[in-house]
């Protein structure tokens, strides 16, 4: 009886010390992993939201970009830090799905090693090409990359992100040849297509749309469910006859996996407040991204169900690093 007296006892002081612990939460600031180089679409929605979120926790939310190896070393980064709340990263298919279905190297399991906290936001994809490059639209592009097979190459936020495995997929599908030359980012890859370094690349709407708009940028194709107000000529996948290709990016925060679900539900409040704000919605679907805002575990499911995804399109290919 004493024993489980002391058992009950010692429970409940655990329970009093994570609510209170809870109820503390932030006591400093927050650091916020970008697993990318600046300038790309991830960057962009970490830097809208990081600002308003730490006025929503009274806590500096602070932005380190940690890019490299396509977002695994940001994310491995981010899978190892302590799970108090004070380290947290973005997510994407990059890091949750595409990359860990390639990379058996990976030393982080996308759905047991982290803490979903919310999904803020899905972008569509598209293919763009340097305003020289002799095709200007999908079935000019197509005909001239099957006429002149491994002539030509595309750029990418990395080895194993979802531009590449989403252009190896297209190429697939159509049995093209292009060379896929890596960077560490998009910003980075995208500055060589505008320089004309490299001729095209598959890459998120919202880094590619202020090139696209000032010029410097030509859009073929998109994955998006319909087309975008932004961009009313450009086909999606789903009309140039291949649907599979015309999935969607997710852009959100994880935590360590342990994290108290008391600091992930408050998190998730929190970010549900900010994701609210009209000028805060504004900003990111002015990117071309569409405001999500879901729970953590709806967002587990989104994750573990993209992952599978990415798996199954490894094996069907029979993709490797």
């Amino acid at each position: 009886m004493r024993r489980r007296h002391l058992i009950a006892l010692a429970c409940l002081s655990t329970a009093v010390s994570g609510a209170a612990w809870a109820q503390s939460y932030p006591a400093k600031p927050i650091r916020l992993i970008v697993p990318f180089a600046a300038g790309g679409t991830t960057d962009l929605i970490a830097r809208i939201v990081a600002e308003p979120l730490g006025k929503q926790l009274g806590q500096t939310v602070v932005v380190d970009n940690k890019g490299g190896a396509g977002g695994v070393i940001g994310a491995t980064e981010a899978a190892r830090a302590a799970p108090d709340g004070y380290t947290l990263s973005v997510a994407t298919v990059s890091t949750t799905a595409a990359n860990p279905a390639i990379n058996t190297k990976i030393s982080y399991n996308p759905v047991t090693d982290f803490a979903p906290v919310i999904n803020i936001a899905a972008t569509p994809n598209l293919i763009t090409v340097n305003p020289s490059f002799a095709a200007k639209d999908y079935k000019s592009l197509l005909a001239l990359l099957k006429k002149e097979p491994g002539q030509y190459s595309y750029a990418s936020s990395g080895t194993g992100g979802i531009g590449h495995l989403q252009t190896e997929l297209w190429k697939s599908m159509t049995g093209v040849f292009i060379t896929h030359i890596p960077y560490r980012g998009a910003g980075p890859a995208l500055n060589d297509v505008v320089a004309n370094q490299v001729p095209m690349m598959f890459d998120n709407v919202p880094s590619s749309l202020p090139f696209i708009k000032s010029g410097k940028l030509v859009p073929i194709v998109v994955a998006a469910p319909q087309r975008l107000a932004d961009l009313p000529n450009v086909p999606t996948f789903k009309e140039v006859g291949l649907e599979p290709v015309n999935r969607m990016a997710y852009y959100g925060i994880l935590a360590p996996k342990g994290t108290p679900t008391d600091i992930v539900n408050q998190l998730n409040a929190a970010l549900k407040k900010v994701l609210a704000d009209p000028a805060v919605k504004k900003r990111i679907e002015d990117t071309g991204s569409f405001v999500i805002a879901n729970s953590p575990e709806e967002f587990a499911k989104q994750i573990k169900d993209e992952f599978e995804v990415y798996k199954q399109v490894v094996a069907k290919q029979k993709l490797s690093l």
